[in-house]
């Protein structure tokens, strides 16, 4: 599972300028969703191959008693509580005050891992924006400047380092285990997720395989269909009711954005009886973004009539429209009804999206898409597309050479993508097209 990294922090700190910086190292994939406080932000980074999570806080006030503080001191706690480490930081220009060591005193008693990052120290020396620091009692302060990039790599290192040592037994237990098609479900809190993993492995109660490690730890369960293995990592909190942290358990942004990046394949529940949301449109973003296979479920569909049917279908196709390649399956997982064809939609979707795509019947499906539709000219020039090849899986990712490529416009790369999915039935998938312009490195070298 990917580490989480809590930036925390008094107001003007740097927090954000250090969470940009972490997350621009990759295309952010940042959740600002309604209902959560909009100082607080998760964002996934990465330094050289090592993925992990990061949360921004609002300015924090640990003692704060009400109004937006208060609010935004209980979205802090919470996020302090979902990480694996915990980035304090300071001003190194402002230098210590009674606010910093007031949230040191929260820290302290959160139990939580923590760095003490002494921000903005460009151009000063360590033992002078350090020195006060050590007051603090929690050890050698790291020293960084989030606006110039100085020691961030090597913080986020050590970051991840001691994020990986508390929690060995929960690596070595995850890497253990392969049960078949990982599936993810994903949605709002109540949409009916706990019921579906009753339905499918068919039992009165949900068999959680409780990881050790923290208050987030991943509960998957594997199950075996039509001789098929199958493994359901669940976003629900479902956890034995000792271990439950209400306040996070009510909708976890860094379980739902973990169990996407485990899955093979994400069913996004929608409760029928209920409007979709702008937090549904919200997760089935995050789905997109992340490239993964993708299954709709219509959850609770037994309970409506026609008139009302009709109208939930309308409002997925305005709300929810940039899923068209997806499958949408409407159940009750209650009643076991659709349940069939809900897994043969997912069986599909991983088929799609782990797809071997030969470059020969690539590039001829390229070349039957131009004779039936030529790119526009730009200019003087029509671009020239001579060849397709497979850049990778889950998502797939079509890499197609040629020449003057920059003058592909998005639409005729949508053209592309709707000939290639038609062609190769790439159903439940998203799909990357990258356009490279240049000499073709499988070509011979002619002596």
């Amino acid at each position: 599972m990917k580490p989480v990294i809590a930036l925390v922090g008094r107001p003007n700190v740097g927090k954000s300028t250090l969470f940009n910086r972490l997350t621009r190292s990759r295309d952010a994939l940042v959740a600002d969703l309604p209902g959560l406080t909009r100082d607080r932000h998760y964002g996934e980074g990465r330094i050289g191959e090592r993925p992990f999570l990061v949360i921004d806080t609002g300015g924090f006030e640990p003692v704060a008693k009400e109004g937006i503080m208060y609010e935004m001191a209980l979205q802090t706690k919470q996020a302090v509580a979902e990480a694996d480490i915990v980035v304090f930081i300071v001003d190194g220009r402002q230098g210590l005050t009674p606010h910093d060591k007031t949230i040191t005193d929260f820290l302290r008693k959160s139990g939580r891992q923590v760095m003490l990052v002494v921000n903005k120290s460009e151009g000063m020396k360590y033992t002078s924006v350090t020195a006060e620091f050590y007051e603090l009692g929690m050890g050698d302060p790291y020293v960084i400047s989030a606006a110039h990039g100085d020691g961030v790599t090597d913080l986020v290192n050590e970051a991840l380092d001691q994020a990986f040592a508390s929690r060995p037994e929960a690596e070595e237990e995850l890497e253990s285990q392969d049960h078949g098609v990982k599936i993810a479900l994903v949605g709002r809190p109540n949409v009916g997720k706990s019921t579906l993993i009753n339905t499918l492995v068919g039992e009165q109660r949900v068999i959680a395989f409780d990881m050790p490690g923290t208050t987030r730890d991943s509960i998957e369960v594997p199950f075996e269909r039509d001789g098929k293995q199958y493994t359901l990592i669940d976003t629900a909190g479902i956890r034995r009711r000792g271990k439950v942290f209400e306040a996070i358990e009510k909708f976890s942004v860094v379980k739902t954005l973990q169990s996407v990046s485990e899955a093979n394949v994400v069913v996004l529940m929608l409760d029928a009886q209920q409007d979709i949301s702008e937090q549904d449109a919200h997760i089935a973003g995050f789905i997109l973004e992340s490239g993964r296979a993708l299954v709709v479920a219509v959850n609770k569909w037994d309970g409506l009539t026609s008139d009302q049917r009709d109208e939930v279908k309308n409002t997925m196709d305005r709300k929810l429209d940039f899923l068209g390649f997806a499958e949408t399956r409407f159940i009750s997982a209650l009643k076991g009804t659709g349940i069939k064809q809900l897994m043969a939609s997912v069986d599909t979707a991983y088929a799609a999206a782990t797809a071997n795509l030969s470059t020969p019947r690539l590039t001829r499906a390229l070349q039957e898409a131009v004779e039936k539709q030529e790119p526009k000219r730009k200019g003087t020039s029509r671009p020239k597309m001579r060849y397709a090849h497979q850049g990778g899986q889950n998502p797939p990712i079509i890499v197609i050479h040629g020449n003057a490529l920059d003058g592909i416009t998005e639409p005729y790369k949508r053209y592309l993508e709707k000939h290639f999915r038609e062609t190769f039935n790439l159903v439940g998938t998203p799909l990357r097209i990258e356009l490279r312009s240049g000499k073709n490195p499988f070509a011979r070298e002619q002596n």
